[in-house]
């Protein structure tokens, strides 16, 4: 469908030089047109600018519109794009949400079969069917919410069985939805309680099982370890990602949730697009993550719902690193996939300037999914995917007004998802 908006209050993060990521003191820059309209053909994005430049030459947009909308008052930007989910999993876990209340640790919970556990018993004796209904519920929640394209991990498996139908599950999304959507193969997301005490048992099966399986059907775009304490050690994370890399697999990693891991640098050796969560980094990870393309990717659902320390995002950006921010939708530790929210915190917790955490949620949070080329900001040929707000009086009213809709409506490749008007 051909689609003209006109009258913007302001287009955000509309770039006629598409960037991949945004850095430093780059990150508090967000290209914005005032009084702007928008254009869209077949799903992309075919032009942009100032309305005074569309009376003057490009007149034939509104002949060549199927629809037209008139957004006085209201601010366009590219959807958010979540970099880091699980939401592909069975059930809930609301019963260790208040084992959290009453202070047990995460590390505590995992001990006594919790956590990750729990979740991958329960998605071993769900169907795929099941498995996907549930998941396609929260795909399209996060639509409503304005997110526009989303990586989705495995790791609830835990089998080679579970872990293929996980993925599997993932692969019908992708088929059935037109959101973006990247997958990650997370076999090693934690050690089975049959394996504690021979943990590289169970790493064999990673690499001789599960891989060769999930490679052979193309089910996975990433490969993802969590390495940090108590779980993967860096050893045995390198064995991973090396046998992933040999079936084109690039990393993704969790990385220093619990403990300086040693996650980062493995991430970095290995040319990971991301290490993600980070509230433990030191100065000379830093330095290791400026000299290279890894994405430091912050999670702060997780760190608000799990009492943890702040990730030092403002040191990483005053450093003069890029950084992204994602949702780690999960049934344990952040059941939320709302990039809004994430958008808030960002600025509430982090101390993120408002132009900062758009960035992180946008262009940063598109490189960390390596799909900077089609999503991430308002660019001419990139995927027409972007939320009309209600009409607020500033972009820095997105981040302000937590928890509340500001949003009126979703379009994903130049369709409407959802209007809330």
């Amino acid at each position: 469908m051909n689609l003209l908006i006109i009258n913007i209050k302001q287009l955000l993060q509309a770039e006629a030089k598409c960037k991949t990521f945004v850095s430093g003191k780059q990150m508090a820059k967000l290209p914005a047109i005032k009084d702007a309209f928008l254009y869209v053909e077949s799903g992309r994005i075919m032009d942009f600018g100032k309305m005074n430049e569309l009376n003057i030459g490009r007149e034939r947009y509104f002949s060549m519109s199927e629809k037209i909308i008139d957004a006085s008052n209201k601010f366009i930007l590219p959807t958010w794009c979540d970099s880091h989910t699980h939401l592909v999993y069975a059930g809930s876990r609301e019963k260790e949400f208040v084992d959290k209340v009453r202070g047990l640790s995460y590390e505590e919970i995992a001990k006594r079969g919790g956590g990750i556990l729990n979740s991958a018993a329960l998605l071993q004796q769900t169907s795929e069917d099941e498995l996907y209904e549930q998941s396609a519920e929260r795909i399209k929640e996060i639509i409503a919410l304005g997110t526009g394209a989303v990586e989705i991990k495995s790791g609830y498996g835990l089998t080679p069985e579970a872990e293929i139908k996980m993925l599997r599950v993932i692969k019908r999304l992708k088929e059935n939805f037109p959101i973006k959507i990247k997958a990650t193969f997370l076999g090693a997301h934690t050690i089975p309680l049959e394996y504690r005490s021979n943990s590289d048992e169970y790493v064999d099966i990673v690499i001789n099982e599960m891989l060769p399986v999930i490679a052979a059907e193309e089910l996975a775009d990433y490969i993802d370890v969590f390495c940090d304490k108590g779980f993967f050690t860096p050893e045995q994370t390198e064995r991973i990602l090396m046998a992933g890399m040999k079936y084109g697999l690039r990393a993704k990693l969790h990385a220093n949730e619990l403990d300086h891991s040693g996650g980062i640098e493995v991430g970095v050796k290995y040319g990971a697009i991301s290490v993600d969560h980070l509230e433990y980094v030191s100065e000379n990870d830093i330095e290791l993550l400026k000299d290279s393309d890894t994405m430091p990717t912050i999670l702060p659902g997780s760190a608000f719902f799990l009492n943890l320390p702040l990730a030092p995002a403002r040191q990483m950006i005053d450093a003069g690193l890029p950084v992204a921010f994602a949702s780690d939708y999960n049934p344990g530790s952040c059941p939320s996939g709302n990039m809004n929210l994430v958008l808030s915190m960002a600025c509430i917790r982090y101390k993120l300037l408002p132009e900062e955490a758009i960035n992180a949620c946008t262009i940063n949070s598109a490189y960390a999914m390596g799909i900077s080329e089609t999503h991430g900001s308002i660019s001419i040929g990139k995927s027409a995917s972007f939320i009309i707000t209600k009409p607020i009086p500033s972009y820095e009213f997105i981040p302000y007004s937590f928890g509340n809709h500001v949003i009126e409506s979703v379009y994903i490749n130049g369709e409407l998802q959802k209007s809330y008007a």
